[in-house]
């Protein structure tokens, strides 16, 4: 329980990030080498509570598509190595 309110809280709270990110954000300066894969980035928005829709890299970032538990679509950002969330926005 006290995962998914702070997987919400930190959803909610990161909305800034998603524009940061489309105007040039820097998530991480680690190699790609050193990047998380595709799936667990998929395994990381799971966790917080998302169902993924497609993954693709944003600059130095993974964004995320995806539909909340709400069932509105969100676009978040995580940095690829960490996979901590950056941003998200949501329709």
């Amino acid at each position: 329980m006290k995962k998914i309110m702070f997987a919400t809280l930190l959803l909610a709270t990161a909305s800034i990030g998603v524009a940061r990110a489309e105007e040039g954000q820097n998530c991480t300066q680690a190699s790609k080498d050193r990047w998380l894969s595709e799936d667990g980035i998929k395994e990381k928005a799971k966790a917080a509570g998302l169902e993924v829709r497609r993954v693709k890299v944003e600059g130095s970032c993974y964004e995320v598509y995806a539909v909340d538990k709400k069932g509105k679509k969100v676009e978040t950002l995580f940095n690829p190595e960490t996979g901590a969330v950056v941003g998200n926005e949501s329709e």
